[in-house]
C-alpha cells in the first residue's frame, strides 16, 4: 500500500475529528453507539448489494461507507477514554497472526480444513469463559443468521445427520408436524412448528454450502423485480385480476427479465 493511500486513512481520521469537535457538525455530535448501530447494519447490507451487484465502482464506495461507520463508532470511543482507532487496528492485526500460525509461525498445516480446526482451536483459547459449543453468536443476528450460527457450531461437536436424506426426512417431519397444528387451530403450537420449519432448512442450506441469509437475500430481489414487472405491464389495477390472470402475468412478468438477462 502506498504512502498516499496512508495518508487518506488518516485525512479520513481527522475529518471525523473534526466532524465531532465543538466547530464540527451538531448532528454528528449528538451520535453515539446506539444511535449508529441501524446505520452499521444498512451500511454494510448495501455492500453486499454492491457485491452481487458487480459494480466495483459502487462496491467502492459502499466500502467507504462501512469504514465511515468504523472510524465514527472508535471517535466515539476516543472521546470518551475507552479505546482509538489504532487501538482498532492494533487488535485485529494480533488477532490475524494469532490466528495464522501457520503463515507467521512454524506451525505446518496440509489445507484449509486443517487451518480451520486451528482457528477454532484458538478461538476456544482466547474466549475460556465460553463453556457452550454454541456460545458466543450475537443476540442482536438475524433469526435467520443466528439460526446458521448454532448449526454450524452445532456440527463442529459431531451433531449431524447421518446422510442428506435423514434431513430431508427431519424437514418433512416438521411439515407434518405444522400442518397437524393448523388442524388444531392452535396458534402458538404452529408458531413453534413453523420456526422448526425454518431451522430445518437452515440446516439444508447449510448441508449444500448455501448461506439462507444471503439466498433468501436474493429471492427477496427476485420477486420485487418481478412483481414490479407485474405492475409496468399489466393492463389494469393489479387488485382487479383473478387468480388465473395473476399467474399469466407472473410468467409473463419472469419471460421479459429473462430476455432482459441475456
Amino acid at each position: 500500500m502506498s504512502s498516499q493511500n496512508f495518508d487518506n486513512f488518516k485525512e479520513l481520521v481527522k475529518i471525523i475529528s473534526m466532524l465531532r469537535s465543538p466547530e464540527g457538525c451538531p448532528w454528528d455530535r449528538e451520535q453515539d453507539h446506539k444511535s449508529l448501530r441501524e446505520n452499521l447494519l444498512q451500511e454494510t447490507y448495501e455492500a453486499l448489494d454492491a457485491i452481487d451487484s458487480g459494480d466495483f465502482n459502487e462496491l467502492k464506495e459502499e466500502l467507504g461507507d462501512v469504514l465511515l461507520q468504523v472510524v465514527l463508532h472508535s471517535q466515539i470511543a476516543d472521546e470518551e477514554g475507552k479505546f482509538n482507532i489504532e487501538d482498532v487496528a492494533k487488535g485485529v492485526s494480533d488477532k490475524l497472526i494469532r490466528r495464522h500460525p501457520h503463515v507467521f509461525s512454524n506451525i505446518k498445516v496440509k489445507n484449509s480444513a486443517e487451518v480451520i480446526v486451528n482457528w477454532e482451536k484458538i478461538k476456544k483459547q482466547e474466549k475460556p469463559e465460553r463453556k457452550s459449543a454454541v456460545s458466543g453468536i450475537a443476540k442482536t443476528l438475524p433469526a435467520l443468521m443466528s439460526a446458521a450460527e448454532l448449526s454450524k457450531k452445532a456440527v463442529k461437536t459431531g451433531f449431524e445427520w447421518t446422510n442428506v436424506e435423514s434431513l430431508w426426512e427431519c424437514v418433512d417431519s416438521e411439515i407434518k408436524e405444522f400442518k397437524s397444528a393448523v388442524k388444531n387451530q392452535n396458534a402458538e403450537e404452529m408458531e413453534d412448528e413453523l420456526g422448526d420449519i425454518l431451522f430445518s432448512f437452515v440446516n439444508v442450506a447449510r448441508w449444500h454450502g448455501i448461506d439462507p441469509e444471503l439466498a433468501l437475500l436474493k429471492a427477496n430481489k427476485k420477486f420485487e423485480k418481478r412483481f414490479q414487472t407485474m405492475e409496468n405491464i399489466a393492463v389494469k389495477e393489479l387488485r382487479q385480476y383473478n387468480s388465473d390472470e395473476f399467474e399469466e402475468l407472473w410468467q409473463e412478468a419472469k419471460k421479459q427479465l429473462q430476455k432482459n438477462e441475456k
